[in-house]
């Protein structure tokens, strides 16, 4: 059954059951105490920033999010977010990009991980943007992350890192093969491992990254044609952003023979992207073996299978 934060019909209509941050964070007991304090948190960020609020979007499983009106009259997004690790750089990342190729961030309350952001109007995603080539879709994707990409890393150390966070991950996917006897290829597993780990310290710069860099999270706007939401932000090797904005746009296996369709399109984002091809295809593959063991650890291994087949066309077309 699925959790409803306790209230009055005010939470029946900003909380209903049916959304899919409550049916998420549901079916976990620290999920349910945020829950519980969720509507509060709400009405506390309303009133201190003089909120008109509508009902929230439908979508995102980690955080409440809905229009807001200004204090002015001007049009803005409220986002409430379930503490945890990788919605901790989202403001930040949000305040070095400063709108350029991102929502502006207008106002952030920690305590309360709170975020009240531009609202892109009319908001349709670049994933359902079908009636744009796949190719046009990719190069204005690629535009958006150059300008990610030249903003200045903040100082301030609230941004983690990509070659520290990889490592963690190369660990803890190693771990998950042997206590999971998933059944995957053994080398290609410890090759996503290893390209964690040595990926990002050969990198020839570092830039503010995305992190979750897909078609979903890039928005039609009216400052600007298209703009990008919901980051988890990290210093580090740019090539590490394009992997899933590739894999999802017109799904490269679901061709009858994705090899040709893949090396045209990695070669037309890494060219728009001044990046070598072959690196953006080992992040591939190294993003690809790390999600696969996540599957498997939340009891998907079908479908970590299915990465990793995707994962071994990767490699082979990055000639590892």
């Amino acid at each position: 059954m699925a959790h409803t934060p306790h209230g009055t019909s005010y939470d029946d209509r900003r909380f209903p059951a049916g959304l899919p941050v409550v049916a998420q964070l549901g079916r976990t007991a620290s999920g349910r105490a945020w829950l519980d304090r969720l509507p509060g948190l709400v009405r506390e960020v309303e009133e201190r920033w003089e909120l008109r609020l509508g009902d929230p979007f439908h979508g995102g499983s980690c955080s409440w999010v809905a229009p807001a009106e200004l204090p002015g009259g001007g049009a803005a997004v409220l986002k409430v977010g379930w503490p945890h690790r990788e919605a901790d750089g989202e403001a930040p990342g949000l305040h070095a990009w400063d709108g350029n190729g991102a929502v502006r961030l207008h106002r952030w309350d920690r305590e309360r991980g709170a975020l009240l952001v531009e609202r892109c109007d009319p908001g349709t995603p670049l994933a359902d943007a079908a009636a744009l080539p796949p190719a046009e879709r990719l190069t204005l994707a690629a535009g958006l992350l150059r300008d990610l990409w030249a903003a200045a890393a903040p100082a301030d150390g609230h941004l983690e890192r990509v070659d520290a966070v990889c490592a963690e991950w190369a660990d803890v996917l190693q771990e998950r093969m042997l206590r999971l006897h998933p059944g995957y290829d053994p080398g290609l597993v410890s090759l996503g491992a290893d390209l964690l780990r040595r990926l990002p310290a050969s990198a020839g710069r570092e830039v503010v990254v995305h992190g979750d860099f897909n078609p979903g999270n890039v928005l039609t706007a009216q400052r600007r044609p298209w703009l990008a939401i919901d980051p988890k932000p990290m210093v580090g090797d740019p090539a590490y952003d394009p992997w899933p904005l590739l894999m999802q746009i017109d799904d490269p296996f679901a061709h009858p023979d994705p090899r040709p369709v893949l090396r045209e399109r990695y070669a037309l984002v890494a060219e728009a992207l001044d990046e070598d091809p072959a690196r953006l295809l080992a992040w591939s593959v190294a993003r690809a073996v790390e999600g696969a063991l996540w599957s498997a650890d939340h009891d998907d291994v079908a479908g970590g299978a299915e990465e990793l087949t995707q994962a071994r066309v990767l490699a082979e077309l990055a000639g590892l």
